[in-house]
């Protein structure tokens, strides 16, 4: 297995700072680690060999708890000792051996809680390819539920008794020779775990498929390997530093979503636990989050993450009484996005101050289903951070920082240093070529987090996990990746400057008009400050045929629904073309929720912009 340059400078050559050692017989981190310093996976470990292991050792401790907003308990805890979770997994995962042969996919459509945990482990320890979806419940998304169904073709489908009956009705009109068969993991006993026969897993076999959020085209199926997902896990606890066993996750993003998947990832690498909950509970109350952070912040470091809109959220409704003793001072909060807001991070730093809240605490990161999840971090001690780069520069390919009241100036975040044992590169996606730090280009990965490929897509596979590294510059960040090896075309676009990464945007949400560069996110931000009419984060920027003809959809603000639009799309006309040089050839005004969302909370532009110009939009 190959290790990369611990991109580090402190950690470079050394092995990480030292921690309280595990308990007794969980893995340790110096079994992970080479001589250099690259990630190794233990001979034949896998997430579900881990576990084994926590339940043989730390049996009577925490797993997994669920924390249960829609009952008459609010918030409500419900609770898995390693020991009992690992007797549900064999339950079910006997069950399933009754009706599945190895590398039979195993789709759950079930809600937010511990049986969707228990039902995506037991189809991985049984060497079935588990298929995190969600319930038809989820309102708005029927569409991509029915594609990755249709794509991946489960033999079985894990739900529990709630939703069973909206399972069944939506998988009847599924047009399948063979329709899969329903298992309802609660109705499971504990005493069918007798029955489950060990299965070895190979590490090179495919533990899941992720299908991807349908942001810039329909959802395809990434085929996450046990070394993938083992490598990338160990990548996060490094690159955060989550050494210290008292460590715990806590999570609200949904557990079909890559990085909802990680959070429940880490307590079997370290023998800690994951506290979850639902999406529709932070979405309706911020504050819950927060509250859950503080418990968990009283006993030990908690780790979480969320994209842009959940911090500007929090921001917004989340804000405890000043007396509620809200403690936020042992929190470490991931921000994922593409590409990071700088103003969402300001907006909780400067909320969330007053309850102890660290500067350091929000991590700015960067990573892509294709490669499990995680690619970069900034460093456990380091702050938040922007550049400001000259627009035109940057939309002609150059990152020209310029001063932060140039009338030209745009934003962008560090995503900080890239994991251990990954390499990315910025390449000319034209040539191949490795670009000079300073020049925008595409980024390329190469590592063992990298998955497996698309299902069922071999061309499109080769395509955009095939790529080839035509030249490297001296000092390159290729330095000791092996030189016909195989890299990732990530589709995202970006730099390094001192070593750091940063991500500028997705290359299909670049938009060339009249032969100049302009990114969608930064004309969105533009359209954001210039009405009160404007959703705040609800625009979408887009190109319609012919290529150079743009158009803007904005959601109305809460209290404008009967208001004339006609001052607003002026007020948006007139700032665009001060601010990017460029004529709106259509304004639109949606309603709240009108613009399409993926799966993961992402404005759809590639939706919105296809039902624009079928007429759907008025």
């Amino acid at each position: 297995m190959g290790s990369g340059p611990t991109p580090n400078p402190r950690l470079r050559g050394m092995h990480p700072p030292q921690h309280p050692a595990a308990p007794k017989g969980l893995v340790q981190i110096e079994e992970c680690l080479d001589a250099d310093g690259g990630i190794v996976l233990p001979p034949d470990d896998t997430l579900i060999s881990l576990i084994d292991r926590n339940i043989a050792n730390v049996g009577d401790a925490v797993a997994f708890r669920y924390l249960d907003y829609a009952g008459p308990d609010e918030g409500r805890a419900v609770e898995l000792t390693w020991a009992q979770f690992g007797r549900r997994l064999r339950a079910v995962a006997a069950r399933l051996q009754q009706v599945t042969a190895r590398g039979d996919r195993v789709a759950i459509l079930a809600p937010q809680g511990l049986e969707y945990v228990v039902g995506f482990y037991a189809a991985v320890k049984c060497a079935t390819v588990a298929v995190p979806l969600f319930a038809p419940e989820l309102p708005g998304h029927a569409e991509r539920l029915d594609t990755a169904l249709r794509d991946s073709a489960p033999s079985v489908v894990l739900t529990t008794a709630a939703v069973r009956p909206i399972v069944e009705d939506f998988l009847r009109g599924l047009s399948q020779p063979l329709p899969p068969r329903v298992v309802v993991i609660d109705e499971i006993p504990d005493s069918a775990a007798a029955a489950f026969v060990p299965v070895e897993i190979d590490i090179d076999g495919v533990s899941h498929l992720q299908y991807t959020s349908g942001a810039t085209r329909p959802p395809v199926g990434v085929q996450v390997t046990h070394r993938s997902v083992g490598t990338n896990l160990l990548q996060m606890i490094l690159s955060i530093d989550m050494l210290d066993r008292n460590t715990h996750g806590l999570s609200w993003l949904p557990l079909y979503h890559d990085m909802g998947l990680s959070m429940i990832g880490f307590p079997a690498v370290y023998g800690g636990h994951s506290t979850l909950i639902s999406p529709t509970a932070f979405i309706r109350r911020p504050q819950r989050w927060i509250n859950a952070l503080s418990d968990a912040s009283r006993r030990g470091r908690v780790v979480t993450a969320a994209p842009n809109f959940a911090y500007e959220l929090a921001a917004q409704r989340g804000l405890p009484a000043p007396d509620a003793g809200v403690d936020l001072s042992n929190v470490v909060m991931i921000i994922g996005s593409e590409p990071v807001s700088m103003s969402a991070i300001t907006a909780f730093n400067e909320a969330f101050a007053r309850f102890g809240l660290p500067r350091t605490a929000i991590k700015p990161s960067y990573g892509i289903a294709e490669a499990t999840l995680f690619v970069a971090t900034i460093d456990p001690d380091a702050e938040a951070s922007v550049l400001h780069l000259g627009r035109e520069q940057l939309g002609a390919g150059r990152a020209v920082p310029v001063a932060a009241d140039a009338p030209d100036a745009v934003t962008r975040v560090s995503c900080g240093r890239v994991a251990r044992s990954l390499w990315a590169v910025i390449v000319d996606a034209g040539t191949g070529e490795e670009l000079p730090d300073g020049h925008v280009g595409e980024i390329w990965l190469h590592g063992d987090n990298v998955t497996a490929g698309y299902w069922r897509r071999p061309e499109e596979t080769r395509r955009v996990f095939g790529a080839r590294l035509q030249r490297r510059l001296e000092g390159s960040h290729a330095e000791r990746a092996p030189i016909d090896g195989s890299w990732l075309r990530t589709g995202d676009l970006g730099f390094y400057r001192n070593g750091e990464l940063y991500v500028t945007g997705r290359t299909v949400d670049l938009m060339t008009i009249d032969g100049r560069g302009h990114y969608a996110h930064d004309v969105e931000a533009t359209v954001a400050q210039a009405s009160p009419m404007v959703r705040p984060g609800y625009a979408v920027a887009f190109t319609a045929d012919p290529a150079d003809r743009l158009v803007i959809v904005a959601e109305r603000a809460t209290g404008t629904g009967r208001k004339d639009p006609g001052p607003a799309v002026a007020a948006i006309r007139a700032e665009v073309s001060r601010v990017h040089g460029l004529a709106a050839a259509d304004v639109v005004f949606v309603p709240a929720g009108a613009i399409p969302r993926t799966t993961s909370g992402k404005l759809g532009r590639t939706a919105c912009r296809e039902q624009y110009l079928a007429g759907g939009l008025a």
